[in-house]
């Protein structure tokens, strides 16, 4: 079973719960807001990184984001296509320009994340906890 959550920092991690697999990366929002994507930085695969910890950053043309783990975990792969062409997370954020898969260590963390809904009213400002 796939689920697919979302950050208030504008990222996304879809799980798999058969694997433990989660997969992060920005979401079409964050792209939109950065603009051309000039430079990715990526995690150590074999890393161990705990939630909310910085794992890699974003340089567009006009400015530079953190990414931050979403859930706890060890890396298990990096999308290193991203080296040679960052311009991926603008083309498809939510598809080929995933940044890292890692080996969730704590799946339960993921009930903490936003579902789709409820981080669409947050971009839009509408979020009730604000």
């Amino acid at each position: 079973i796939i689920a697919k959550k979302f950050t208030k920092e504008h990222e996304w991690v879809s799980f798999d719960s058969d694997t433990g697999i989660a997969t992060i990366s920005i979401t079409n929002h964050a792209q939109n807001s950065l603009g051309d994507v000039v430079f990715v930085e990526l995690p150590t695969a074999g890393e161990e990184i705990k939630a909310g910890e910085q794992i890699g950053a974003v340089e567009s043309v006009k400015a530079a984001s953190d990414i931050y783990a979403p859930v706890s975990g060890v890396i298990e792969e990096v999308n290193e296509q991203l080296d040679s062409v960052p311009s991926l997370l603008n083309k498809s954020p939510e598809g080929d320009g995933w940044l890292c898969k890692l080996k969730a260590t704590n799946p339960a963390e993921l009930d903490a994340l936003l579902t789709a809904e409820a981080y669409a009213k947050y971009c839009e400002g509408e979020s009730e906890e604000h």
